[in-house]
């Protein structure tokens, strides 16, 4: 296999040679464009991001300048490589600024959005696609039933419950694939009709799902904790206080599950409620918004008095 690369990558040098002393500009940039191409393929990631960078200072044309750009990104993906892939992305971002196609612009915004999932923020991932769901051309990414699966699991722990319905819910682009994905359509609709048993079965799923998914897999746990919060708030915040039986029921699962799991995360702040162990109910005492400021506002004066504290034994000493 060795010798086979080598060989090759011989002929691809000598094509370059003779590129260069017979041949034009534009001969000398495919031929440099193979090689790296070349290297690509066989995953020798440093000689390959030597090679674009070659042939990126022999491209004039900002069209192709830009497919150099895409191709490091995707390396960068390939190996999770977040410095090439941020710093690409800017580059592309000035080229498209100078006079970028249609096309272009819109591949790149999608390229924008898978970095988004590597670094967890699902928020801007859910936007760009959500913009990009109908003129998707990036199948050197994924295939569009993968991307449409990324635009709704990043919109549902993104979007408030009106935003996903009306560009989520009753998207026909999503609707068309969800048609054939049944799993990822019970995870959309049971959360959404509040089917709290049907979604944390679901959820199961997009747990397995997310382990398979090179881009998701480093986020799961965050991802699935964060989903379980959000139904159990989007269940408490229609009552003031209901039984951990019948929100045991809801979610199908155990009264002492449900017990354990709501005080971890009221532990941490995360749910604004408490549990009666007494009468076994969940009482909410969610916090109006002044009070939300207040509590603001003693946890950063204690952190600010904390560090001049420190900063006076420093001066002190």
């Amino acid at each position: 296999m060795t010798k086979k690369n080598d060989d090759r990558i011989k002929e691809l040098e000598f094509a370059i040679e003779d590129a260069e002393q017979n041949l034009g500009e534009m001969e000398v940039r495919e031929a440099n464009l193979a090689k790296a191409e070349y290297y690509s393929s066989i995953g020798d990631k440093e000689n390959s991001l030597q090679a674009f960078r070659k042939t990126y200072e022999k491209t004039v044309s900002l069209g192709h300048r830009l497919d150099l750009l895409f191709h490091l990104i995707r390396i960068g993906l390939f190996y999770l490589d977040h410095k090439l892939i941020a710093t690409n992305i800017e580059k592309a971002k000035t080229l498209i600024e100078e006079g970028g196609d249609w096309d272009r612009r819109n591949r790149l915004r999608v390229y924008q959005g898978f970095y988004c999932i590597t670094i967890r923020d699902f928020n801007q991932a859910a936007s760009l696609f959500l913009d990009t769901i109908s003129t998707f051309t990036c199948y050197e990414l994924c295939s569009y039933e993968t991307f449409v699966a990324y635009t709704v699991i990043t919109s549902m722990i993104s979007l408030p419950r009106v935003e996903l319905r009306e560009r989520v819910i009753k998207g026909a682009e999503i609707l068309e694939v969800l048609h054939e994905n049944k799993e990822l359509r019970e995870y959309l609709f049971s959360l959404y009709e509040c089917e709290y048993s049907r979604f944390f079965v679901q959820l199961c799923w997009i747990e397995n799902y997310m382990k398979q998914d090179r881009l998701f897999q480093p986020h799961y746990r965050y991802y699935i904790r964060e989903m379980r919060i959000l139904a159990y708030n989007q269940l408490l915040e229609s009552y003031q206080s209901l039984e951990l039986k019948y929100m045991a029921k809801a979610f199908g699962v155990s009264v002492q599950f449900i017990d354990q799991d709501l005080a971890r995360f009221i532990a941490a702040g995360r749910l604004y409620c408490k549990i009666d162990n007494v009468n076994d109910i969940v009482e909410t005492n969610r916090p109006d918004s002044k009070n939300h400021q207040y509590q603001a506002c003693i946890k950063h004066g204690d952190i600010l008095l904390n560090r001049i504290q420190k900063l006076s034994r420093i001066i002190n000493i």
